[in-house]
Order: C-alpha cells, then sequence, then structure tokens
C-alpha cells in the first residue's frame, strides 16, 4: 500500500483548469500616445511608431487646463497602482472561474505577482477581502520579478497544487504599468514608454483525486485542459543588470532600465534552456506543437524565434498579444495561452512549451501537455 501511494504520489500532475484576462479602461494607439505626451523628437517617435505595438491598454495622466501634463509622484503612482491591481484582478480572476466552471468559494490558494507596485499588505490579502473569498484561502505576493514571475510563480502553485490534490490554487499576474513611468528626452525611458500596457490574467490548477483520474470529471476538463510536466531555469547571471529598476532621484521616482542587448543576450541563451526542458522529457523541438513565448518586444521575439528555429506561425499569440496590448510583462504569456485555446486546435497528446524571459537576466519556461 505504502508502495502504490508514493508511486502515485510521484507521478501526479496539475492541470490547467481555466484562465482568465482583464485589462484597463481605455487603450491608445501610437500615435495617439505621442500626441498625448507631445514627442516631437524624431528618435523617440521613430521607437515609438516601428514597435510592431499598434495599441495598448494605459491609464494616462491627468492634463491641465493649459493642455500640460500632471505630474504623478511616486506616492500617487502607488496609489494608482493598488487601485488598478484590484479592479483588473478582480476580474481576471472572475473570468478565470467562468472558464474553469469554478467559483469564489472554491479558491484554496491564492498567488498574486506584480512588480508595477508595492502593498503591504499584500495584494492576495487586499483580494480576499475585496472579493469575499474565504479568509482561510492560503496565499503567497510575488513581488519585483519583473517579466518572468508569472512561470516563477506558476512552479510555485504547481507544487502546492501537486501537494493538495482536489483542490484549487490559482496564480493571479497583475502589471499596473501606467503605475510605473517616468517622463524625460532620454531614449532609455523612450523605449520603456514605447512598450508596457496594463494587464492581468489569471490561472486556475487542480490536481485531480484518485476519483477525477480514474473518470469522474473535474473541472476545466471540458476544454482539454493541459497537464503540467515540468519545469526549466536559467539565470543569466552576466547580464544581471540588463533588465532593473533604479531610483531616480532627479524624478523622484522608480525608472525601469532596459539594455539594448536584451534581445541578443536572451537569444543567445534560448537553446540551452529549452534543450535541458526537452532533454528531460526525452522530446525534440519537433515534437512540441504549440509555443507560448513571452511578447518581450518585437526584437526579443525574433531572436527566440531564430535561435529556436520556430516558425512565425509557432509565434503567432505572442506576435499578436504585443501588437494588440503591448508587452505586459509577468502575464504575457497567459494571454497568448487563452487565444491558442480560443482557436480550438490542441489535441490530446499535443505537447506545448512555455517561455518567458526578464530581469535576472532569467528565462523560464514550463512543458505541458494535452
Amino acid at each position: 500500500m505504502g508502495e502504490r501511494a508514493s508511486r502515485t504520489k510521484a507521478t501526479a500532475t496539475a492541470r490547467i483548469a481555466g484562465v482568465g484576462t482583464a485589462n484597463s479602461e481605455y487603450s491608445y494607439s501610437q500615435q495617439e500616445l505621442l500626441d498625448h505626451f507631445a514627442i516631437e523628437d524624431p528618435k523617440v517617435r521613430s521607437v515609438f511608431l516601428n514597435s510592431a505595438i499598434d495599441r495598448r491598454y494605459l491609464t494616462l495622466p491627468e492634463v491641465d487646463s493649459y493642455g500640460a501634463l500632471i505630474e504623478e509622484s511616486q506616492g500617487e503612482l502607488l496609489a494608482k497602482h493598488r487601485r488598478m491591481a484590484l479592479d483588473m484582478g478582480a476580474r481576471a480572476v472572475r473570468a478565470c472561474l467562468e472558464d474553469s466552471g469554478l467559483d469564489l468559494a472554491d479558491i484554496d490558494y491564492l498567488c498574486c505577482v506584480t512588480t508595477t507596485g508595492f502593498l503591504t499588505p499584500g495584494l492576495s490579502a487586499l483580494l480576499i477581502r475585496e472579493m469575499g473569498i474565504s479568509p482561510r484561502t492560503s496565499r503567497v505576493d510575488v513581488v519585483g520579478m519583473g517579466c518572468n514571475a508569472g512561470l516563477n510563480a506558476l512552479n510555485a502553485v504547481n507544487g502546492w497544487s501537486v501537494a493538495n490534490p482536489g483542490k484549487v490554487a490559482v496564480a493571479l499576474c497583475v502589471e499596473a504599468c501606467s503605475a510605473a513611468y517616468v517622463i524625460d528626452s532620454t531614449l532609455r525611458t523612450a523605449v520603456v514608454n514605447s512598450l508596457f500596457g496594463d494587464g492581468a490574467a489569471a490561472v486556475a490548477l487542480i490536481t485531480d483525486t484518485e476519483d477525477t483520474a480514474h473518470g469522474a470529471p473535474g473541472p476545466g476538463t471540458e476544454s482539454g485542459s493541459p497537464r503540467i510536466l515540468s519545469f526549466a531555469s536559467h539565470l543569466i547571471t552576466d547580464a544581471i543588470d540588463a533588465m532593473r529598476f533604479d531610483w531616480d532621484d532627479s524624478q523622484g521616482k522608480f525608472s525601469f532600465f532596459l539594455d539594448p542587448q536584451v534581445p541578443y543576450v536572451v537569444g543567445a541563451n534560448a537553446e540551452q534552456i529549452i534543450g535541458r526542458l526537452l532533454d528531460g522529457a526525452g522530446l525534440r523541438r519537433s515534437d512540441i506543437s504549440h509555443w507560448l513565448v513571452h511578447s518581450g518586444g518585437k526584437k526579443v521575439i525574433d531572436a527566440v524565434r531564430v535561435n529556436l528555429g520556430l516558425t512565425r506561425h509557432d509565434v503567432r499569440h505572442t506576435v499578436d498579444v504585443l501588437r494588440d496590448y503591448g508587452n505586459l510583462s509577468s502575464g504575457s504569456f497567459l494571454f497568448s495561452y487563452e487565444r491558442l485555446l480560443q482557436e480550438r486546435v490542441t489535441r490530446s497528446g499535443d505537447y506545448g512549451v512555455l517561455m518567458v524571459m526578464g530581469p535576472g537576466s532569467t528565462i523560464e519556461a514550463a512543458l505541458v501537455q494535452w
């Protein structure tokens, strides 16, 4: 009996039972943003207009009676982050539960991810109170890890799910990028301000109990939800400062920095982590039917695609999410996952790779199977 129990536990895997997304209220074209911020510099305009982004959801600073932007202090930005995170986060969680066939009362574990603001108590506690989730719900907050944090969180939530079969774990990524910006004339700032958008994405995980594993349907099974098989991580220590938040004394705000070499650094290391992920399962790249890569930017997507030998079709959802939303930081890959499900092209037995990259510099990957 003991041998059978240990064998069952070792082979247990969590399923993605559902996904849901949300954005802030208004979206803007890149041209509209250039007009709003009265940007005339040809180099800065070129950065915006050649970003492969059509529109982004943002909550812009207001203008005064003279049409000038009213500058927001760091304190005001943190307050904006709290408002937006609670609003987008709650809507994404509800959409995820609806997709999963679950209710708020079903949530047993909540993990909240964000990089665009700091809250104490954390976002998980605030959402539990605001949404009426059970105060007995276990929770954790992942703060400040950046665009890769969604898969870091999914790894931790997956572990909790496997250890608690039959219970519902929810991972929520909320990035209010409108609450993390500075305005100046530098190209450094232009790159950041041309790229990011507001968004939230939630995903529900369930590890089947012995009953559901042997035929009784569980939540999310109707949509052919994939099982999470494994994870891989790679920290590029030589590029640890390539993506970072710095304090800008002149602005009195945090300022995000993206090194121009980021796409090439990520691309050069992509094969290593994907090779390790697939070798562990005895698979080749040609065995992967679905690739869901973080929409980090046009050059990042191109670098990953070329270095992994992927087709444009393989990264279609990644490219489309960038076009329609910009870089949504930690939740971007879940927007792509949602679009893949809407296509209804996945088949039983298909393998998929989730891949994200961010500060560290870090590449995270996960292998799933439908």
